[in-house]
């Protein structure tokens, strides 16, 4: 019995996430995503280059987020627009969406962005204890 968990299939991607903006037409989307991606990415190299004070745990989820996102960035340019998507999981019927190894580290980044702002509130709102 094949447990069918990882699939390998090849897709090109013409919107973000899930495909969110895959409907727009083809000049707009493609100039938009990309023009779009430039300056996301640029600004968080520029935050990031500046801000000598970050967390490690913090730096290393941003750098997660910024070459996920150059890395859909190249894909998208080369590709006339378009993201290469080829992984798929899942058992049975379940299935995830089609993605990338650069969406794999734009997740796990943004996840660990999520976990250390929560960490952060967290922290902050603990009573301070005085002796």
């Amino acid at each position: 019995m094949c447990a069918d968990t990882v699939r390998l299939c090849f897709a090109l991607n013409p919107g973000g996430f899930l495909s969110v903006g895959s409907q727009l037409p083809d000049e707009i989307r493609r100039h938009s995503f990309i023009a779009m991606n430039v300056g996301l990415m640029f600004g968080l190299a520029l935050f990031m280059l500046f801000k000598r004070d970050l967390p490690l745990s913090f730096f290393l989820a941003l750098i997660l987020v910024l070459s996920g996102g150059i890395g859909n960035l190249i894909d998208r340019i080369w590709n006339n627009g378009l993201v290469t998507d080829f992984i798929n999981l899942g058992i049975g019927p379940l299935r995830t969406g089609i993605f990338n190894v650069a969406d794999v580290a734009l997740m796990l980044g943004a996840a660990g962005v999520a976990y250390h702002s929560w960490r952060r509130g967290q922290l902050s709102q603990a009573p301070s204890q005085s002796h």
